[in-house]
């Protein structure tokens, strides 16, 4: 199959890109500079250059591919996440560029269209299992835009295609600066946990990500959630990656310290989302490769201290 993958050499894109290649697919991919098209040569693509706000170059970008993923994002560090100026080309990214690829993936005829999206979206579930039926809490423009970004994906399925998106759980990874940080910050025991840590967080390897999102191009049109078995308590995810590294277990902080610090985000860490994958296990066949962040966080210990020594 020919695909564009929008977002190509992000966090999600390059397993994305190299699962898609592995899987014998015809891959392009944006790519900005002449280090991420390297990048993407590297893995088997082929990198283009493209404005994806400009809907007429990204028509003619777009033009014979059979399907089109977009996992263009821009999300900021997490020192900065707390600002909502920080926010702003993400969501741009979600609303705008969403509607312009799928007019062009419609355009193109292609086949499928792929929307990245977040579990972030669910309402706290407390200890119960969420599924893509649960009810949402829409606060803030962040999860609005990414609404927007769903909404395009049933556009897509309306014009005669199959617009699927994806609910990824939180991300983790070796590659990932947000897991670096997290590792830096629990080195110095300053990775809090707020209050009890009872609360779940649903979590998903950024490589079984890419999996799901190949899996994900014979499935048939809807809301999928993609994260792994095992979502665990705050507590144990928090100890999932000091245990891994051989640290000291995580500080407990009040739940009103953890929100001063953390700003809008931190509501999302604080709600408890104990999320399902059945859905799109039962659809796809497919399965995480580390059912848990127990088995992930080991994983990336014993990578970053390979190529550390």
């Amino acid at each position: 199959m020919k695909v564009f993958v929008a977002g190509a050499t992000g966090v999600l894109g390059r397993p994305t890109v190299r699962a898609l290649v592995e899987a014998g697919h015809d891959v392009r991919g944006t790519a900005r500079g002449d280090e991420k098209s390297a990048l993407l040569r590297s893995l088997g693509a082929e990198p283009v250059a493209v404005d994806l706000f400009d809907l007429e170059v990204v028509k003619a970008t777009v033009a014979g591919t059979e399907a089109v993923l977009n996992f263009a994002t821009k999300i900021p560090p997490i020192m900065r996440m707390r600002w909502k100026g920080a926010w702003k080309e993400n969501d741009r990214l979600r609303t705008e560029a969403s509607r312009v690829l799928v007019d062009a993936a419609l355009a193109a005829g292609a086949a499928v269209y792929i929307q990245e999206s977040i579990t972030f979206i669910y309402r706290d579930g407390g200890d119960d299992w969420l599924t893509e039926d649960s009810p949402l809490a829409i606060t803030g423009l962040a999860l609005q835009s990414m609404i927007n970004g769903e909404g395009e994906t049933v556009r897509f399925s309306a014009g005669g295609g199959r617009g699927i998106s994806l609910r990824f759980s939180g991300f983790y990874a070796p590659y990932a600066q947000s897991t670096l940080d997290s590792v830096r910050l629990a080195r110095r025991r300053l990775l809090p946990i707020p209050g009890d840590g009872a609360n779940y967080f649903s979590s998903i390897h950024v490589d079984d990500a890419a999996t799901a999102a190949v899996a994900a191009l014979d499935s048939p049109s809807g809301v999928y959630n993609v994260t792994d078995d095992e979502p665990l308590r705050m507590q144990d995810y928090g100890r999932a990656i000091t245990d891994a590294f051989g640290l000291k277990p995580p500080r407990r902080v009040p739940k009103w310290l953890f929100r001063l610090m953390g700003g809008g985000p931190a509501k999302y860490i604080l709600s408890s989302q104990r999320v399902s994958n059945e859905r799109f296990k039962n659809t796809t066949g497919w399965s995480p490769k580390y059912p848990s962040a127990r088995e992930g966080c080991r994983q990336i210990a014993a990578e970053l201290v390979e190529h550390t020594v």
